[in-house]
Parts: C-alpha cells; sequence; structure tokens
C-alpha cells in the first residue's frame, strides 16, 4: 500500500510539473499573440537579439561598472538579484531606440524591484531610475506600494506616470510573462502582462511632459529624455528573477 501511495504522488509532482511548464509556454504564447496583432511585423519572422538565455550574462554590466555585479547569478535558468552578496542595478552593453522588449519575471514575497529603458550611463547620476522610465515589478499583495498613489505603484505600472488598467499580476514566486514596447516615432509605449495589455503611455513632447510634471519625477533633470539609451535590470534590495529575455527593433 506504502509503495502504491508514493507512486501516485511521484505521478502527481510529474503531473503538475508538465502543466506548470505548458501553462508558462501558454501565457508567452498569448502575450506574443498580443504583440502580433499590434506590431508592425510578424514575430515569426522578425529578428530577435537574445538578452538571457539561460546561461550567459554577457550581454549586461553592472551600471557604472565594466563587469557584473556580484550580486547577480544563475539559477535554474533565471536571472536573480541575490541582495545579501550585496549591490547592484545593472544595464545592457549595447543601448535601444524603437523596440519590443520580452521577459519573464518573478519576484520574492513582499518584494519591489523593476526594469528601465532609456538610461544614460552618467556619473552625473548615480541610479539608472533618474534617467531610465521604469515598468514596476512587486508583489501586488504584500508590498505597500500597491496600495498607494493609489495604483502607480503596482506591478506593470509605468512607475509613477501611468497606473495599469487591470490587475493581471501573479503571485509572488510565480512567473509573470511581459512585453515593452516602445516606439518614439509613433509616440507610444506600452506594457502587455500575462497577455493583457495593461498600459498605454506618450513617449515624447507635451504629452509626455505632462505626466512628468504631475509626478514625482518633476524637475529631474535628465529623466525620461533619452530616447537611445540602456535596458536596465534594478537592485531595490529584494530577491528577483528574470528569464528568457530578448528584443528586437522596431522599424
Amino acid at each position: 500500500m506504502t509503495k502504491i501511495k508514493i507512486l501516485v504522488w511521484l505521478v502527481m509532482g510529474l503531473v503538475a510539473c508538465k502543466n506548470q511548464k505548458d501553462n508558462e509556454a501558454k501565457i508567452q504564447n498569448e502575450v506574443m499573440g498580443v504583440v502580433i496583432e499590434h506590431g508592425k511585423e510578424s514575430y515569426q519572422t522578425s529578428k530577435w537579439e537574445i538578452l538571457f538565455d539561460g546561461t550567459s550574462m554577457d550581454s549586461w554590466r553592472g551600471y557604472l561598472m565594466e563587469q557584473m555585479p556580484e550580486s547577480w547569478t544563475i539559477e535554474d535558468g533565471a536571472m536573480v538579484f541575490m541582495p545579501k552578496k550585496g549591490g547592484g542595478n545593472i544595464i545592457t552593453k549595447k543601448k535601444y531606440t524603437n523596440f519590443e522588449l520580452y521577459l519573464e519575471w518573478k519576484i520574492s514575497e513582499g518584494g519591489n524591484s523593476g526594469f528601465f529603458w532609456g538610461v544614460s550611463e552618467d556619473e552625473a547620476f548615480n541610479q539608472p531610475y533618474q534617467t531610465g522610465p521604469e515598468i514596476q515589478v512587486l508583489d501586488n499583495e504584500r508590498h505597500p506600494d500597491a496600495f498607494k498613489n493609489p495604483k502607480f505603484h503596482q506591478a506593470g505600472a509605468l512607475y509613477d506616470l501611468v497606473q495599469p488598467k487591470y490587475d493581471v499580476c501573479k503571485p509572488a514566486g510565480q512567473w509573470n510573462a511581459c512585453v515593452l514596447k516602445i516606439d518614439y516615432n509613433a509616440n507610444h509605449g506600452s506594457v502587455t502582462l500575462n497577455g493583457k495589455e495593461i498600459v498605454e503611455f506618450p513617449l515624447k513632447g507635451k504629452p509626455w511632459e505632462d505626466l512628468v510634471e504631475n509626478s514625482k519625477f518633476k524637475g529631474w533633470e535628465g529623466f525620461g529624455v533619452h530616447h537611445t539609451g540602456h535596458i536596465g535590470l534594478q537592485d531595490h534590495g529584494d530577491k528577483v528573477w528574470y528569464k528568457n529575455i530578448k528584443i528586437r527593433a522596431l522599424n
């Protein structure tokens, strides 16, 4: 009888693992479907640049550094920020202008982090968020930021500038699939989270300036003005994971 119970538990474990992988693949396909629908070209024929393939962080380095901080490591095919190993924001070695960025993230319980675009690496700015707008990564259930201002700090928000239309964030410890689209030619940016477009925003001109004017970034010299810049991943002191990071340029 005991052997039968053990066998049943093993089978149930294998089925659960397979269901989780199938669900992650489904989410990624749904997200891609949204981007294909709104994009200029089909993803099947577009050229992706892989920023993280699960084995190498060669496309990244520390902000204002030549090397990667020791706080970032690879764990089960994911890039992981380990706060106990010390601090360190990181950026892509290359710069980008008009693009679609795909990544998957999960956050620790009570955790807070984010990723940036348009980061200008300058010793006058000791943090990427001083120049690069941020897409929030957050545990919406536990972190107090999820309940402030009123939702401008929730997961997927254009931090402190545009709040999500929907809360489709997975709980802490689960993977979220995200697409950030930045198109300065069309003056349009968007965030798609787990297959649902949740945020849209302008990128330049008076509409963008009005957003900044009504946010904590009012008067910040250099914020959100660099149309070409680095992609950044934030050190906010909490453990966070990223995987399947890739980017493609928009014509």
